[in-house]
């Protein structure tokens, strides 16, 4: 039983379009509507595509359903809700702006930036909510070295091996006998 039955132009606008694209998916959809229509079944072109069964009566509803005269943009796939778009790009020029400011002059209780206070800035001054990994993203973008601070307890005076008793022998000083 063939679940789709393409006319002789759609079959050969099929192949043409699967020799001719770079995008995979719609390679993957072009071959999958050939081989349906040639009598495969849809076990078979899903196990050699390593698609279940589903996507495969899912390419058919979307070929059958899409209005388009072109026939890759029939097979391209389409809008996707899920994860909204990144924020690359979005907050650089504002932390590009902030990150040589002390965040004191924001009414923030800090002397140094850090990137949960970066975030803090841009959900208060831009609106934007990002994540704290997205902040450290654009920061290494931006090429920020974050460095914790060398404390120095306290140098040695230049004279400490007269202190201790005096220099060791085999130093090589100009003072040895």
């Amino acid at each position: 039983m063939n679940l789709i039955k393409l006319e002789w132009r759609e079959r050969k606008a099929l192949e043409r379009l699967s020799k001719q694209t770079s995008d995979a998916t719609t390679l993957r959809r072009a071959q999958a509507l050939l081989w349906l229509d040639r009598g495969e079944c849809v076990a078979d072109v899903a196990g050699r595509l390593g698609v279940s069964r589903q996507v495969i009566y899912q390419w058919i509803e979307i070929f059958r359903s899409r209005d388009a005269k072109d026939l890759a943009s029939k097979l391209a796939a389409g809008e996707r809700s899920g994860r909204p778009p990144t924020a690359k790009g979005i907050i650089d020029p504002w932390l590009d702006e902030v990150i040589d400011h002390d965040p004191r002059l924001y009414d923030y209780n800090s002397t140094v930036w850090t990137a949960p206070l970066l975030t803090q800035y841009l959900a208060d001054f831009a609106g934007l909510h990002v994540s704290i990994p997205s902040v450290r993203l654009a920061l290494k973008r931006l090429r920020v070295k974050w460095k914790h601070p060398r404390y120095q307890l306290s140098l040695r005076p230049p004279t400490w091996q007269q202190a201790k008793g005096g220099l060791k022998r085999g130093s090589g000083s100009e003072n040895e006998p």
